[in-house]
């Protein structure tokens, strides 16, 4: 049963930690949007492609050391 602290008024606003107006960022020009798109997402793009390397690197460690260790098949 519901006490009376958990109920909300119909009047009183709500606001969710993700829909907070005080918690969101304030909105930036055109301008700046513009510059901080054109250089692009450059960390983003260093840490993917120093994954997807290392994981390259590590499949083929698996392949030569792993697999063709064994022999042939048959």
């Amino acid at each position: 049963m519901p006490t009376d602290r958990s109920i909300v008024s119909p009047d009183e606003p709500h606001f969710s930690a993700a829909t907070d107006p005080t918690r969101a960022a304030a909105p930036i020009r055109a301008d700046e949007a513009v510059e901080a798109l054109r250089s692009g997402p450059v960390g983003a793009l260093v840490l993917s492609a120093v994954a997807t390397g290392l994981l390259l690197i590590g499949w083929l460690l698996f392949y030569f050391l792993l697999f063709l260790g064994r022999g042939p098949i048959g």
